[in-house]
């Protein structure tokens, strides 16, 4: 039990010391430079920056997606392409069967 109310006397403490360091910290931080770059050159960079925020968000969609394809998708599906498969090469060899056998009927005139 001392050893809990030591521990939680410590995180206070720590916390304590935390909240009186954090105002003191911002005070002490440089003023930012004045941007003296044009709008257009600003503009470009956000619009770069935003670029790539919405190329990594696509990628880990991408990713995410790919993960349930192959989790939860392709195991199911998997079955019925390889079924799809047998049946089109099945209905293939019959088609050349028949089409190596396939005699043209000879057109005769009619005698009168």
């Amino acid at each position: 039990m001392e050893k809990m109310l030591l521990r939680l006397q410590s995180i206070f403490l720590l916390l304590f010391l935390l909240q009186a360091w954090k105002p003191t910290s911002a005070q002490t931080t440089a003023p930012e430079q004045p941007d003296s770059r044009g709008i257009l050159e600003r503009l470009a960079d956000r619009a770069g920056q935003a670029k790539a925020k919405i190329q990594s968000i696509g990628e880990t969609v991408f990713g995410f997606t790919r993960a349930y394809y192959e989790d939860h998708i392709q195991p199911v599906a998997g079955g019925y392409v390889e079924w799809a498969s047998e049946i089109r090469s099945s209905l293939w060899e019959k088609f050349q069967k028949a089409s190596d056998n396939y005699m043209p009927p000879t057109h005769q005139a009619p005698e009168n």
